[in-house]
């Protein structure tokens, strides 16, 4: 594979990583969390080759460059619309995965007219839609960094990536039913979110494609060939 180059692009208080590759419509990807824009070089080089493709860190992650005392789901779908504004795109297509897919969520409510077709992957709300396991999971990783915090070693980042996954991420059910957007929601048949939460939403927001992708988990529905072609096909309709 060829090596994809790391570019940034300033915003008032951040200094957004991302890797550009390709020439078509743009396509914003967005990673999970405690992930990077490296999660995506498939996607650049090959499955979406025919698209503009930009890959992004978020705040927080990766090579971006900030200062925060706590992160958001929703001032990381401000950085998005910030970058589409600072790079002079008008219309996008926008791919999340995991965290990224919550993002989907905010720039489907705020910027239907910006990002024209949104694939949010394995999203969820609410807290109460991660699986019981893995929210135990996330809990355990929590007190592990706040332990290592107390020992003297810097886990100020990851402490406050983790709290993304152990609180809502500010988005009501009534926020969800006044979206207007053109969007799909894809979810793995074992998924760390629980299915009848991505169903809720599916319910909530107006006009939403809601589709199961079998045989792979949260970890591997983002390179599964069947998710691919999902999104391909989705794209071009």
């Amino acid at each position: 594979m060829s090596k994809l180059t790391t570019e940034f692009v300033e915003l008032p208080d951040i200094k957004l990583a991302i890797r550009q590759a390709g020439e078509g419509p743009a396509l914003i990807l967005l990673h999970g969390n405690s992930g990077s824009k490296s999660q995506f070089k498939r996607y650049q080089l090959e499955y979406f080759r025919d698209y503009h493709t930009i890959a992004v860190d978020s705040r927080g992650h990766g090579e971006s460059i900030s200062t925060d005392e706590s992160y958001s789901i929703n001032q990381y779908s401000d950085d998005i619309i910030g970058l589409c504004q600072a790079m002079g795109i008008q219309q996008a297509y926008v791919i999340g995965y995991s965290d990224g897919g919550n993002i989907c969520l905010f720039l489907a409510k705020k910027a239907p007219h910006i990002f024209t077709k949104i694939i949010a992957i394995s999203p969820n709300y609410l807290v109460s839609g991660t699986t019981d396991g893995s929210l135990k999971l996330f809990q355990s990783a929590y007190k592990i960094f706040r332990l290592a915090a107390k020992l003297g070693i810097n886990t100020k980042k990851p402490l406050m990536r983790f709290q993304l996954m152990l609180e809502d991420i500010g988005i009501s059910d009534e926020d969800l039913k006044s979206i207007h957007a053109n969007m799909m929601i894809l979810y793995a048949e074992k998924d760390m979110i629980k299915e009848d939460h991505i169903l809720q939403m599916g319910h909530l927001i107006p006009d939403v494609r809601v589709q199961k992708i079998d045989d792979c988990t949260h970890l591997s529905i983002i390179n599964k060939p069947a998710a691919i072609e999902a999104m391909r096909q989705y794209l071009v309709e």
